[in-house]
């Protein structure tokens, strides 16, 4: 029984190094990461009624106040184009 020791022994090492790997599976999670916003900010227009003088007639008024809106929507746009490039999602 003695003899029989050392080969048990050695059986068990051979046996040990016979036996599979484990598997490694590797798997692919997306996690939101934040990044900084590098849109620039539009510059203000100036409006056309903040340069009115005092006396103004009404139809001067109303060309200002109605150049004025068309003007303020296209910067209203420029910001919103901005924002969305800011918010949309990063692949």
């Amino acid at each position: 029984m003695h003899r029989s020791a050392p080969i048990f022994l050695m059986l068990a090492l051979v046996a040990g190094c016979a036996a599979k790997p484990p598997v490694v599976e590797v798997q692919q999670v997306k996690v939101p990461v934040p990044v900084a916003c590098k849109e620039p900010v539009p510059e203000r227009p100036v409006m056309p009624t903040e340069g009115l003088s005092p006396p103004v007639t009404l139809d001067s008024f109303v060309q200002a106040a109605m150049a004025e809106i068309e003007r303020r929507e296209g910067y209203e746009q420029q910001l919103l184009t901005g924002l969305r490039a800011c918010t949309a999602p990063v692949y």
